[in-house]
């Protein structure tokens, strides 16, 4: 079991309020991820799921049970952390059966649940090895593996791929997805990368300012953004969002067009513009339009390699069903 419920939850620090009260259910066995700029709040509330932070207001139930004052190491939870926080002087073995160690366990227990994650996580090999003979991504999956020894009801994730390079990013984040596969075990997990956030979630939580500005499946917030601020963090390359008169026309304050929803020609469109920086990537091509006669630049992606240059005049077609309505105060119209 590892459902966690928010209810009516704040934190202060001084007399800065940095979340103001927020209910949030996660249900048992989702993999839910909370997405936000620097500074929105994201990494505080998992520690205050943890019961690393106290609350100033609220409540944290897990299990349907108040988990407000339980301590940390009570809670049936595991974290892993953005630094490895691994031990130095330990091989891997010992630095995953620290938990198991502290609580006493058996020692043929241990050696099950150390095998069976070193296992897991293909560290099998590397178990007699200190940490500083290790690579990043290893250090990173001995860490998960500390944490998978456990058995917690919830796994919670800080960042933890951050330290990583892209190679890496991209494999861990497969690792991560198989394991929340095979252990159906709730897991919550905090990035700034709306890229992690779309491949990984069941649920995507999106904070600005300590507020939920909204809760849904990836594909929910790429299809129906809550508002302007969602549908400006949630795709890349983000949505292009338009105002002034060809808002106006469509009786909204601002449109919003996603890159991939714009066709290119070499003739005929609803704008025309200079091409600025072409971006080809082989699968895909990013064009960066100036000279619209709309206020803001617009980008486009289109498939494959396509011919376009540096200063050419280039044609762009929004597809009407594809394009987002927003009011003045920038919630969806539709």
């Amino acid at each position: 079991m590892g459902k966690i419920q928010l209810k009516q939850v704040t934190k202060k620090f001084g007399d800065v309020q940095v979340i103001p009260p927020l209910d949030l259910t996660i249900e048992d066995g989702e993999f839910a991820v909370f997405v936000g700029p620097s500074g929105c709040g994201k990494s505080t509330l998992l520690r205050m799921i943890a019961g690393l932070e106290d609350l100033t207001s609220g409540s944290i139930e897990i299990d349907d049970a108040d988990a407000t004052a339980t301590p940390p190491a009570k809670r049936g939870l595991a974290m892993v952390f953005q630094s490895y926080a691994l031990y130095p002087h330990m091989s891997v073995r010992k630095n995953i059966a620290f938990p198991l160690r502290m609580a006493k366990m058996d020692k043929a227990e241990q050696d099950r649940r150390i095998t069976a994650a070193a296992s897991a996580l293909n560290l099998t090999d590397y178990l007699d090895r200190r940490p500083g003979q290790l690579s990043g991504g290893q250090r990173q999956r001995v860490a998960i593996g500390r944490a998978i020894v456990r058995e917690p009801s919830a796994f919670l994730f800080d960042e933890p791929l951050s330290n990583l390079d892209a190679a890496l990013r991209v494999g861990m984040r497969l690792e991560i997805c198989e394991m929340h596969e095979r252990l159906k075990t709730t897991m919550i997990y905090v990035t700034h990368d709306q890229v992690e956030a779309m491949t990984m979630a069941d649920k995507i939580v999106v904070l600005q300012a300590g507020v939920i500005e909204q809760v849904g499946s990836p594909l929910e917030l790429y299809h129906a953004p809550r508002n302007l601020f969602v549908a400006g963090f949630i795709g890349s390359p983000k949505m292009n969002l338009i105002s002034g008169p060809e808002a106006a026309k469509r009786d909204a304050k601002t449109i919003g067009i996603r890159p991939e929803h714009i066709d290119v020609s070499d003739s005929g469109g609803m704008w025309q513009g200079k091409v600025g920086v072409a971006e080809h990537l082989g699968s895909d091509t990013f064009f960066h339009i100036h000279d619209t006669g709309l206020a803001e630049m617009i980008t486009v992606r289109a498939p494959g390699e396509v011919s376009f240059r540096h200063g050419d005049t280039i044609h762009l077609t929004p597809r009407a069903d594809q394009i987002h309505r927003f009011n003045a105060e920038g919630l969806r119209l539709s």
